[in-house]
């Protein structure tokens, strides 16, 4: 539970909307595994064909809205990490080839 807390929790709580700084590899990816997870988890539930599938359909509607902010923010302080800046997440708009190569960015180790 604490590694949740510090590398899911935490970047919601005292990052939402930081786009200064910079985030570790170890940080980026386990908040990208956290979010997969309750991603999954929230779509499963909602799949339900009652009251309780269309409820949780509704919070992981919110949720996902919820965690976009805070999703580009720790992505652009990847980049940073990385030497790059915010804009090369611009990338995510050309099909195929840019999000592998943000793959590769997010991937790469930090430039102190």
């Amino acid at each position: 539970m604490n590694v949740v807390q510090t590398y899911f929790i935490d970047v919601i709580k005292k990052h939402y909307v930081d786009f200064a700084g910079c985030a570790t590899r170890k940080q980026y990816w386990l908040y990208v595994l956290f979010n997969f997870a309750l991603s999954i988890v929230l779509s499963l539930l909602s799949g339900m064909d009652n009251i309780l599938g269309t409820l949780f359909n509704i919070v992981y509607i919110v949720v996902s809205l919820g965690v976009f902010l805070p999703s580009l923010a720790i992505a652009v302080r990847r980049l940073h990490d990385t030497g790059r800046s915010g804009w090369w997440m611009l990338l995510t708009l050309l099909p195929i080839i840019g999000p592998i190569v943000l793959l590769v960015f997010f991937v790469l180790p930090s430039k102190r």
